[in-house]
């Protein structure tokens, strides 16, 4: 990325049934669920949102290997996405096992991501 515009940051939890994939699609959306950016076209070479860049980091707690970078990406309505996936997040106990939400064990998983905008 040759210019970042705007850093968005957010965290996301899937509380009952251990999907590491779930936990960091809600990270992303609490990233720019928030935001607005009505100037960023002007910004944009071509002034097209197809030329937007948006870097996606996400630091995840266990399980890298089976986080679906295909669906973090379709989380992000535009842009050319690309997504870093580095060891960090929280695994806590959610105090209870619940059977019928799919839970393997007692654990929430927790990821936290930063989403860079720019060109």
């Amino acid at each position: 990325m040759e210019k970042i515009m705007f850093i968005e940051t957010g965290m996301g939890i899937d509380v009952h049934g251990q999907d590491i994939t779930k936990a960091a699609v809600r990270a992303i959306k609490n990233a720019i669920h928030f935001n607005s950016m009505p100037g960023i076209r002007s910004v944009l070479p071509g002034n097209s949102l197809e030329n937007m860049k948006v870097n996606v980091k996400l630091a995840v707690p266990c399980e890298k290997e089976s986080l679906d970078v295909d669906t973090v990406k379709a989380a992000l309505p535009y842009g050319q996405v690309t997504v870093e996936v580095m060891d960090g997040g929280m695994l806590t106990t959610s105090g209870i096992v619940l059977e019928d939400k799919g839970d393997k064990n007692d654990l929430m998983y927790i990821v936290v991501a930063s989403v860079e905008v720019g060109y």
